[in-house]
């Protein structure tokens, strides 16, 4: 089995913070940029994926389905499901900039994990819904011989650290301490016997204060 982590082309949100306050989150486009990115990862991502056939499962943002469109793998593609829970960390609904910018300092005190934005979730919430479709996705391939055993998942950075941390059980103090991949970079997850190994690491921009490494 495996399981190919692809992060968006860069969104409008990516450049623009303010952004959020006009557009919701899940509604943020690409940019002319991400468009070209998407365009350009698409023959990365069909190598990636070998001869098929794939199953696709997207966050339902504008973003990650247009990423997925401009990757134009649909005739390696068996079925494609918009995943929920696959979405970015929920920050509530249109953003205030003042507050905003309050609550990303809040949470860089408290710690990414654990810190609920007041009209939205914490890391630990996006951790028990990607645990969630993770169990789903196992029972669903147990109970359905043609489930293909190459996925791609296109998702958010954040979603694929959290995403990782279950597959590796990696802890807290390490998934702080790692940082988003860029657009349209994907991580390969491999099960081979019972263990899962990933073909890189996330960037890293301190130590885990424990210890722990990927």
């Amino acid at each position: 089995m495996r399981i190919i982590l692809l992060r968006h082309a860069e969104s409008l949100g990516n450049v623009d913070e303010l952004a959020y306050c006009r557009i919701p989150d899940h509604a943020l486009p690409l940019t002319a940029k991400g468009e070209e990115q998407a365009r350009a990862a698409g023959p990365v991502v069909r190598e990636l994926l070998g001869t098929g056939p794939v199953a696709v499962y997207v966050s339902p943002y504008v973003r990650t389905q247009r990423t997925l469109r401009l990757l134009a793998i649909d005739d390696m593609v068996t079925r494609v499901v918009a995943e929920p829970r696959l979405r970015e960390q929920d920050w509530g609904n249109l953003q205030d900039p003042v507050e905003q910018e309050i609550q990303k300092l809040k949470r860089h005190e408290f710690g990414h994990f654990f810190y609920r934005l007041a009209h939205g979730e914490s890391g630990a919430d996006v951790d028990d819904r990607v645990a969630a479709f993770l169990a789903e996705l196992k029972d669903r391939m147990k109970e359905d011989p043609e489930h293909p055993t190459t996925v791609l998942l296109v998702t958010h950075g954040l979603t694929m650290r959290l995403l990782c941390r279950r597959v590796f059980s990696w802890s807290i103090d390490l998934f702080e301490s790692l940082s988003n991949p860029n657009q349209v970079e994907p991580r390969i997850l491999t099960l081979d016997n019972g263990t899962w190994s990933m073909d890189r690491p996330f960037p890293q921009w301190r130590p885990s204060p424990d210890g722990t490494t990927q």
